[in-house]
């Protein structure tokens, strides 16, 4: 599935969102615009050139309110003030800018503001007036071109290189590494400058063409991801975008085993309880953070966790099934989490590969659920369930665990050649199965 860049970055109708940073501001925003099914109102608090106005089906100069009142706006409608002599327009004034606040507001539709400009360069960093970002702003997004890595820190490549150089660590003409552009994008008077506490805070890297620069943009998405929301990676086009987002872990150990005669949680697997197997497992996938969500034999489960960076959840609905822990273990996510991949805990047999395979499928869709395939087109877990499908699982009740809600939703199915995921531990002879297959 191809991902539009409005459902990659996740903004709802109704949002009002500046751009800022370097890399394709402008063919972002109007990207974005033009997959809204309703009326757009696009401005900028900074200059926009006057060759880009055709991208907006009506262009209107505003000095004050006044100018705007008794408008239509249909399509995608561009509001500037008035054009200066270097065939720029000026920004809008802060009365124009409320106003088309609070006009959308009150119609209901999405608000883009340019507020930053880059002189067209892939990278840049902020002077002291910029960005010029309203507190107003739910979205902030980000942009950088990864075109500009490899190259000269000059000011063919970066708009305002010596700042650039300053809060990145390098001299000018050094050659700009992705370490040096994440600590510009994580300084606060770099990437992070200008953003008012709360506002939902996104990073798009741009410009990525080539199968190195793609690695490249999901790897500095690990380090974004503790100061932004969610990181997307590619070009502008829709089959070549992957979104980084939080994915968590929740292993769900609260169960009796009461069919095989004792806590199967702590049973023992190549010298360690299943539990912690099952969570170091969660952890080597770089899933964070990892939630056990206990009930039966609780204290004893904490016990075999002991020194392992998780969280525990106490279910103590636990005897009334599956779905309790699921909702448990939902209710106690991170609200910035993107995704959670739900392991069990008796399959210790389960590896990490399978684990991050499904968070990397995830990062090229944003799918509602992402299940592995194995033999004979059997489904198996874990199973990654995205955000969009937190409030159904939710809603669970009795001994019902995920796949009771596989109708309502979406389900990405990840081929996946190996019949390990199928085994659980149900009955004595499966334990025994796990043993003394060295396979396994």
């Amino acid at each position: 599935m191809e991902m539009q860049l409005i459902h990659a970055l996740r903004i709802p109708s109704g949002s009002c969102i500046a751009f800022v940073g370097a890399g394709g501001k402008t063919t972002a925003l109007f990207q974005i615009a033009r997959q809204y099914s309703g009326p757009v109102i696009v401005t900028a608090t900074t200059h926009f050139g006057e060759w880009q106005t055709p991208l907006a089906d009506q262009h209107i100069i505003a000095s004050s309110p006044q100018d705007l009142e008794g408008l239509q706006f249909n399509g995608v409608t561009l509001v500037t003030g008035p054009s200066g002599q270097d065939r720029r327009t000026e920004g809008v004034s802060q009365g124009v800018l409320f106003w088309l606040r609070a006009k959308t507001k009150d119609l209901g539709i999405p608000l883009l503001i340019e507020a930053d400009g880059s002189r067209q360069k892939p990278l840049k960093a902020p002077t002291a007036h910029e960005p010029a970002i309203p507190d107003f702003a739910d979205h902030v997004i980000v942009l950088a071109g990864l075109s500009g890595l490899g190259k000269a820190l000059t000011d063919e490549t970066v708009h305002r290189p010596e700042i650039f150089a300053s809060l990145s660590g390098l001299r000018i003409k050094d050659a700009i590494t992705s370490e040096a552009l994440l600590r510009v994008l994580l300084h606060p008077n770099g990437g992070l400058k200008n953003i008012t506490p709360g506002t939902r805070r996104l990073v798009l890297l741009t410009q990525a063409d080539t199968h190195e620069l793609q690695s490249i943009g999901g790897n500095m998405s690990t380090a974004l991801l503790g100061k932004f929301n969610s990181v997307s990676a590619g070009t502008l086009q829709p089959s070549d975008l992957h979104t980084f987002e939080p994915v968590a872990g929740v292993v769900l150990a609260a169960g009796e085993s009461k069919r095989f005669g004792r806590p199967k949680q702590l049973l023992a697997w190549r010298g360690e309880p299943f539990i912690r197997v099952v969570a170091k497992t969660a952890l080597d996938a770089g899933l964070f953070p990892v939630i056990v969500v206990m009930g039966s034999s609780a204290d004893q489960v904490e016990t075999a966790l002991e020194g392992l960076p998780v969280k525990m959840v106490m279910n103590e609905d636990w005897q009334s099934g599956q779905g309790s822990s699921i909702r448990h273990g939902v209710q106690a996510l991170p609200p910035e989490t993107g995704s959670a991949v739900f392991l069990l805990a008796d399959q210790p047999q389960i590896r990490s590969d399978v684990v991050r395979a499904l968070a990397a499928h995830q990062a090229a869709g944003l799918y509602p659920i992402v299940a592995p395939l194995v033999l004979n087109e059997r489904r198996a877990n874990p199973v990654l369930f995205d955000r969009v499908t937190f409030p159904d699982l939710l809603k669970l009740e009795g001994d019902v665990g995920g796949r009771a809600i596989f109708d309502r939703h979406r389900v990405e199915y990840l081929p996946w050649h190996d019949d390990r995921l199928l085994l659980d531990v149900d009955k004595p002879d499966d334990y025994q199965r796990l043993v003394e297959d060295d396979t396994l």
